[in-house]
């Protein structure tokens, strides 16, 4: 039996942030209405009702019943939610009309001091949704079974629209411009000669963002999810890594945490300062956190599961997220050599939008996957030296998972996870085999 070791590396959109427990998840089409339940048939003479949203918290809409006001602040946010934002006077749910990609992200109800939250995805109108952990290879499926003669194919990326990747059939050209966006994609796209399709392979969170593919004069658009998950057991150390190898003079660093973006630790390096808040949040962090002076990276120590949720960490006016969860079980499960066994998923059956992934030891390879979307069964049984190779068996219905002939290289940690419209909504299962 191995030691667990559980450091899972997914990443997170930008825009994620939940606190420990995950709220209610909604997502809806752009241009679609839809709508934030409050839970109340009416409200109280004294009930003070607010909404945010986003990373700051911005109040976007509350009702104040003693003082008899209803306000909509749609002006906030660069806009964003101008002539969008409808309350329910009766009980107090809000309302978001004719919805854009940026309403994206995280919504908090506050009822006088009890708090609810939502989580809101907006897909773009005929595009594909796309989720990847950080590390891992994505293939952006064009649809084709093969090229005309005179078909020209280009991939575009990010808000400028900037090409990545063309090809010329008539010229018989395939060209990818992966030293473009300060060369973020050098060494990772490849274009298939056949189909036009697009992979990229080792991704960060850099890749993330909206992909376009034009085919001649048709248009077909991809949203791209690259994931940073950490995962720790209960009392262990997990190391949240800045990504830096070292600072420069005029670096400011600065760690928060949490629904409310507390401040947990920073480092200015111009003031020769390094910060630890430790005693925020009801001392949570006490005596727990230590920084790197040469990185700026963030270790938490004998963590609990106070310290699972949302982290992030801005090195000047750049973001990078990181969602951490603190496991306190895992499953056992043994097994004789030459044995099959199998890790239940516990599901009774899944979703139409579900998608599920198998991850195997410290390096949280992907061994195996459902995607309910895209109708695809897939069973990675190449990978770590081809140990697993035609020995994995998935359950398209609940998606348990059946290793066969099992050896001692089966030995180690293996992870379930379950993703709902490319949010992660649960980690399923934990087993050390």
């Amino acid at each position: 039996m191995k030691k667990m070791f559980l450091k899972l590396v997914l990443l997170c959109l930008c825009l994620w942030r939940l606190d420990g427990v995950i709220g209610e998840s909604v997502s809806v089409n752009e241009g679609d209405s839809v709508s934030l339940n409050s839970g109340l048939t009416e409200m109280k003479d004294d009930d003070v009702i607010q909404w945010r949203f986003g990373d700051e918290n911005t109040v976007i809409a509350e009702i104040n019943v003693t003082a008899g006001r209803i306000t909509v602040y749609d002006d906030v946010l660069d806009g964003r939610f101008r002539d969008r934002l409808k309350l329910d006077n009766q009980t107090g749910s809000l309302t978001i009309t004719n919805t854009r990609t940026d309403h994206t992200g995280y919504y908090k109800l506050q009822i006088n001091s009890e708090i609810k939250r939502f989580g809101l995805y907006v897909y773009r109108v005929s595009g594909e949704a796309e989720l990847v952990m950080e590390g891992d290879s994505v293939s952006l499926n064009s649809g084709l079974t093969e090229m005309k003669d005179d078909d020209v194919i280009q991939w575009r990326f990010g808000d400028e629209n900037t090409v990545i990747a063309e090809i010329n059939v008539t010229a018989g050209r395939i060209t990818v411009y992966d030293d473009v966006l300060d060369g973020r994609f050098r060494d990772r796209l490849k274009l298939d000669n056949q189909t036009g399709s697009l992979t990229i392979t080792n991704t960060t969170t850099e890749h993330a963002g909206d992909y376009i593919l034009q085919i001649n004069r048709k248009i077909k658009r991809f949203f791209l999810n690259v994931f940073v998950l950490e995962l720790v057991k209960e009392r262990d150390s997990v190391s949240l890594n800045s990504g830096l190898t070292e600072m420069k003079d005029d670096d400011v660093i600065q760690w928060r945490f949490g629904n409310k973006n507390t401040v947990i630790a920073e480092i200015n390096v111009t003031a020769d300062r390094i910060t630890v808040y430790d005693d925020v949040l009801d001392g949570r962090f006490r005596d727990r956190l230590k920084l790197d002076n040469q990185t700026g990276s963030l270790t938490i120590t004998n963590t609990t599961t106070e310290h699972a949720g949302y982290y992030r960490l801005k090195i000047n006016s750049e973001i990078k997220r990181f969602r951490l969860i603190v496991i306190d079980e895992v499953k056992s499960v043994s097994v004789k050599e030459g044995d099959s066994v199998s890790l239940n998923s516990d599901l009774t059956e899944m979703k139409d939008d579900d998608v599920i992934q198998w991850r195997f030891g410290d390096e949280n390879t992907l061994i195996a996957e459902i995607n309910k979307r895209a109708d695809r069964i897939t069973v990675y049984d190449d990978v770590l030296d081809g140990r697993f190779r035609d020995r994995l068996k998935l359950d398209n219905q609940t998606g348990s998972l059946t290793i066969t002939n099992t050896t001692t290289e089966h030995d180690g940690d293996y992870k379930l996870l379950v993703f709902r419209k490319i949010l992660l909504i649960k980690i399923i299962q934990s087993f050390c085999l």
